[in-house]
C-alpha cells in the first residue's frame, strides 16, 4: 500500500501542477471596447493576468513534486504540507480571480480553465496531503551513488604499494625529461 500511495501521491502533485499551469495561461476573458471608426480594442487577460500568484503556486506544485522523490521521513511530510498549501492557494486564486471577471465574449474559455485551474489545485493538495500523512513511510531514493565514509578499522596498505599522494607536477617534469612513464 505504501507504494502505491506514493506513486499515486506523485502522480497527483504532478497532474494537478501540470492542470493548474496550463488552465492560468489560457484566456479567461476577452473585453472589447468599441472604437467610433476604428476596428474594436481586444483586451485578452489570462488566468496569470487576472491572479499572478496562481501560477507561481502551480510551479511551487511541480518542484515540490520533484522534492518529494529526493526528500524522506519528517522533511517529506512537511513537503508535503507545503504542497497542500500550495494547492489550496491555488484554489483559492483561481475562484477569486473569476468571481469578480468579466468574461466579455471569452466563450466557454472563461470558466472552463479557472474551473480547471481550480480542480488541479485540488489535486495538488489532495496529493500534499496524502505526502503529508504517509510520506514518511514511503520508500527513499537509494544510496547506491552517495560516498561511504571510511572504515576507522581499514586494513594497512600492503608494503609494496606507494600511499602518498601523486605529485601531477613531477609526472609532467619526468615526461618533459623524456622518461617513459609506462616502463
Amino acid at each position: 500500500m505504501s507504494r502505491r500511495s506514493y506513486l499515486l501521491s506523485l502522480l497527483a502533485c504532478l497532474a494537478g501542477a501540470g492542470l493548474a499551469a496550463y488552465g492560468a495561461t489560457r484566456t479567461w476573458s476577452v473585453l472589447e471596447t468599441p472604437r467610433p471608426g476604428l476596428s474594436e480594442l481586444r483586451t485578452v487577460r489570462t488566468g496569470a493576468d487576472v491572479a499572478p500568484w496562481v501560477i507561481g503556486l502551480a510551479l511551487v506544485g511541480l518542484a515540490g513534486t520533484g522534492a518529494l522523490l529526493a526528500t524522506h521521513g519528517w522533511v517529506r511530510r512537511g513537503l508535503g504540507g507545503l504542497l497542500t498549501v500550495a494547492g489550496l492557494g491555488v484554489t483559492a486564486g483561481a475562484i477569486a480571480g473569476r468571481v469578480g471577471l468579466d468574461p466579455g465574449s471569452a466563450g466557454a474559455g472563461a470558466t472552463v480553465w479557472p474551473v480547471a485551474c481550480a480542480v488541479g489545485g485540488v489535486v495538488i493538495a489532495l496529493g500534499g496531503l496524502t505526502a503529508a500523512r504517509l510520506g514518511h513511510r514511503w520508500p527513499r531514493m537509494s544510496a547506491r551513488y552517495d560516498r561511504s565514509p571510511a572504515p576507522e578499522s581499514a586494513a594497512p596498505a600492503p608494503a609494496g604499494l606507494n600511499t602518498k599522494p601523486v605529485d601531477n607536477r613531477a609526472a609532467w617534469d619526468s615526461l618533459d625529461r623524456g622518461d617513459d612513464p609506462t616502463a
